[in-house]
């Protein structure tokens, strides 16, 4: 049986895009990036440490497989979490404006047999924003939670001039490279 390591409602959507039933896993994972780490390769462990605490709470249903996620803003090589308060959020979203930045997300499948991870990294660029146009978005409260201060599938995907890449993995999870995974683990077709 699939089981989701997240919280995140948009995973368990967009997992759901893909026909599966699965189990939500309900944990948290203190994310903090080690100081000799790269962007990709924290993201990446994440992603994994998120698979493997979700399987050691289902370790008892037979054939589970965990599917663990994470997404992460960068811009220069600075990895942007999750802002604390609407005050990191502007601050987040004034260094993105008029840039392009990376967005990394990982996805790892474990079971306990075997593992694999995919990783998908987008480009998007920001249009220049103003403080109107910062305060207003603030004003929706889409910003809390999300990687970065900003949901590109919300209000704030107005301000995105491009995206190279998954928009699906900006979301929070890269559906075509999980379903590859999926399918590695036999679970689709």
């Amino acid at each position: 049986m699939l089981h989701l390591a997240s919280r995140s409602p948009r995973r368990a959507e967009l997992l759901t895009r893909l026909g599966l039933q699965f189990g939500i896993l309900d944990l948290a994972i203190p994310e903090q990036q080690d100081a000799t780490e790269s962007a990709a390769d924290y993201v990446r462990r994440v992603a994994r440490e998120k698979a493997g605490a979700g399987l050691l709470q289902v370790v008892a249903v037979p054939d589970a497989v965990v599917l663990g996620a994470d997404t992460e803003v960068v811009l220069d090589g600075v990895v942007f979490g999750k802002p604390a308060d609407a005050v990191e959020a502007a601050a987040m979203l004034r260094r993105l404006s008029g840039r392009s930045h990376q967005v990394i997300t990982a996805v790892s499948l474990l079971s306990a047999a075997r593992e694999a991870q995919a990783v998908v990294v987008s480009e998007v660029t920001v249009e220049a924003l103003s403080d109107v146009d910062i305060a207003r978005y603030l004003d929706t409260g889409e910003w809390q939670g999300k990687a970065g201060g900003y949901a590109i599938q919300g209000c704030f995907e107005a301000h995105v001039l491009r995206l190279d890449g998954s928009y699906s993995g900006v979301m929070g999870l890269p559906l075509q490279q999980t379903a590859q995974v999926l399918r590695q683990f036999g679970l689709l077709p």
